[in-house]
């Protein structure tokens, strides 16, 4: 289950960098005050933690791929860093109250879903 997880967020991860530097992004789905200066600096904060968590995602899917018991330990990284990345983008909107489901719900899961991979992981290397 974990492989699928981290597929999905980071292959997730890399398109949204992508469709979010192209411009793509339909605007009616921007979220509020998406093309302010700050906002924009804000949001592009992001890509260098997520792009940790994707690459960290990745070789850990190909380290338990080749047998390298090591990608427990970097699972764990991408996991806290995955948990991170949601937190600091709920508490923004949280703090700023502005409750937008399109934006909440990507993040809550990134929020959420690591939890019990991470209390797995702590609980089985002690």
């Amino acid at each position: 289950m974990l492989k699928v997880f981290f597929l999905i967020t980071d292959i997730g991860f890399i398109m949204y960098w992508l469709i979010t530097a192209f411009h793509l992004i339909p605007s009616d789905l921007l979220f509020q005050d998406y093309n302010d200066p700050k906002s924009v600096q804000w949001n592009w904060s992001f890509v260098f933690l997520d792009l940790c968590i994707s690459i960290t995602g990745l070789t850990t899917l190909w380290l338990e791929r080749i047998g390298n018991i090591q990608w427990r330990k970097l699972a764990l990284v991408s996991l806290t860093l995955t948990f991170c990345s949601g937190l600091q983008a709920i508490g923004y909107w949280l703090i700023g109250l502005e409750f937008d489901l399109e934006w909440w719900i990507p993040n809550l899961y990134l929020l959420i879903y690591p939890i019990p991979f991470i209390v797995y992981f702590i609980k089985r290397d002690t």
